[in-house]
């Protein structure tokens, strides 16, 4: 009877996660509800997976990739990146290359996520739709996931189980000698050939991108360490990479309106720009310039070091129409600095602070955390989505990089287990400052969280009631006359069908009490086997829902459901192919 409930439990949870009408937490919460009033998980053993080493890994990993972006790593190597080449085979393979790496020590889907942006304006850039590029980055961050025992939440779980079973867990790169082979052969498909089995398709706007707002108007000062003094103005854009324009110059109090390329910069200029958010913070940090508006608050102020900038839209009603930020007195008044001002289909020629507000301006604010969104309301305007600006933001790349290697280093020798030395490593990003506290929790995915504790206890019911040794016996059974790699090859490739449907944590606490089962039944080694699920759970390629990352491009790809199996059955295919040899050659039976 016990095992015809788990049985039924877990039919319905594959029915649930593959209609997608419920959040796949919600519906592990729920199989893990119908056992607990079974009776077959106890009330007090409900709740032990979220204290399981695979949960408060896969939580700490997230953390330690937000403290990297915040370190400023991930915007310095988008710049590399733009700067790589113009072809765009070269384009592309240095944005999947650049991905895979990435999503070996951080979360896959942050590392996709940072470098969405850039893969889109190299596409707009060169003249691609951005569907032949997003597939293939999103593809080439499950790729590299693969490869190392942070990568992805699947290899967690399959080290963890393995300690449990033989006493000792994967390490670290265990996985790297398959992982990174598989990543290699995956990355050069979907550059070489992948990406033109592709629709050519526009991209659809996201919820951030429904306001479309234009590039801004700023100021910026020559300072004395800046690298463009002694410049012209005509080589500023070779000079910094940067879109920026220069509408103007303000020079000991006289302003030049359209500077010839001639011109060179001055210490102390102001420099009038137009650019959007991004390429402003490239120029600044490529030329060491300041903006005119940041002005520092003062350092004994309460809350100074809180500072944060963010967008706001000039409402109808607002008190600030017809007035000026100077008129305004908007720093000593409200407490807020004025960094830009973006205004639709129309070009400002004022100086910044002499702008005349209008309705649906879009205004760059600055402030102290604690009071800014009171004096965006008190100003009579609407602020905008968070859309991730970092303008300004201190760079503490050397810091996070250097604590991160400590974690891995004590991981690697085996001086702390890894969810207690990547706990240690989150810690050690927020008391450094490399990564504001108040961002600790919202780095976290904490539905992946819910859901993996949840089946956790789901899995081992499987495993306690016999469930798993049942279907490990029909599998030998059926494939009682097979080789040793056939059997393998059928644990990969069903390992591989659920991972397209369901979610891939969830897919490997199910099959890898059945891959134990069927090793130990063939009496071979349980490595081979459980690296096998570990592979299939990462290789979600099929639908957009059986991973984050497919998720996260769908939109700004523009692609359809029926759009992934174009590049994902072949793409799973090779990984089969190639992927049963290495394991083999890998770990042998």
């Amino acid at each position: 009877m016990d095992q015809s409930i788990v049985f039924g439990t877990l039919v319905l949870v594959l029915f649930l996660f593959a209609w997608g009408r419920f959040r796949h937490d919600a519906v592990a919460l729920m199989a893990l509800f119908v056992l607990v009033l079974t009776g077959i998980v106890s009330p007090q053993e409900a709740f032990h997976g979220f204290a399981h080493p695979a949960v408060i890994t896969v939580a700490a990993v997230l953390v330690i990739g937000k403290g990297l972006e915040y370190s400023g790593l991930i915007d310095l190597l988008g710049k590399w990146v733009m700067k790589a080449g113009r072809g765009f085979f070269v384009q592309l393979l240095t944005l999947s290359v650049l991905v895979a790496v990435a999503s070996a020590f951080m979360n896959n889907v942050g590392a996709l996520a940072i470098i969405m942006p850039v893969a889109i304006a190299m596409a707009r850039k060169s003249g691609y739709p951005p569907s032949y590029i997003l597939m293939p980055i999103a593809f080439a961050s499950l790729l590299g996931g693969m490869t190392t025992l942070i990568g992805t939440p699947p290899n967690i779980i399959i080290a963890t189980l393995r300690g449990d079973e033989l006493g000792e867990p994967f390490g670290m790169f265990d996985f790297s000698p398959v992982g990174t082979g598989l990543a290699l052969a995956g990355v050069l498909f979907i550059t070489l050939l992948g990406w033109r089995l592709l629709p050519r398709r526009a991209a659809t706007k996201s919820e951030k991108e429904s306001f479309d707002i234009e590039d801004y108007i700023t100021e910026v000062r020559v300072t004395r360490e800046a690298k463009i003094k002694g410049k012209p103005v005509g080589d500023i854009k070779d000079f910094t990479g940067a879109e920026v324009q220069v509408l103007g110059l303000v020079r000991k109090g006289k302003r030049i309106h359209a500077p010839g390329p001639e011109e060179e910069f001055k210490t102390d200029d102001i420099i009038i720009l137009e650019t959007d958010t991004d390429s402003l913070q490239v120029f600044l940090d490529e030329t060491k310039t300041r903006l005119v508006g940041g002005k520092k608050f003062r350092k004994d102020a309460e809350g100074s070091k809180n500072i944060k900038i963010t967008e706001a839209v000039v409402m109808a009603d607002s008190p600030i129409l017809g007035q000026s930020a100077a008129a305004l007195r908007m720093r000593s008044r409200f407490g807020i600095n004025l960094l830009a001002v973006a205004r639709k289909e129309q070009k400002i020629r004022r100086r910044l602070d002499h702008v005349i507000f209008r309705t649906g301006d879009v205004l760059l604010l600055q402030g102290r955390e604690h009071i800014l969104h009171e004096a965006i309301t008190s100003i009579g305007c609407l602020p905008l989505a968070q859309r991730g600006l970092r303008i300004g933001y201190q760079r503490k790349i050397p810091l996070a990089l250097g604590i991160f290697a400590v974690a891995i280093a004590l991981v690697v020798s085996g001086i702390l287990p890894v969810q207690v030395a990547f706990s240690m490593a989150a810690l050690a990003l927020v008391i450094s400052g490399v990564l504001p506290i108040k961002n600790v929790y919202t780095s976290i995915d904490w539905p992946v969280i819910v859901l993996l504790a949840a089946m956790i206890p789901v899995g081992a019911a499987l495993e306690t009631t016999g469930g798993a040794s049942l279907i490990a016996s029909q599998i030998l059974r059926a494939g009682g006359a097979l080789q040793p790699w056939m059997v393998l090859t059928i644990i990969l490739v069903v390992t591989m069908f659920l991972s397209d449907i369901i979610n891939n944590a969830a897919t490997v606490v199910l099959m890898a009490p059945i891959a134990i089962g069927v090793a130990h039944g063939l009496g071979l080694s349980v490595d081979p086997f459980l690296m096998a699920v570990a592979v299939g759970g990462s290789c979600a390629f099929l639908t957009p829902i059986g991973h984050q990352s497919n998720t996260l491009v769908m939109g700004p790809g523009g692609y359809r459901f029926t759009d992934y199996w174009r590049m994902g059955l072949p793409l799973e295919v090779i990984i089969v192919v190639i992927g049963i040899p290495l394991i083999i050659m890998v770990w042998p039976f």
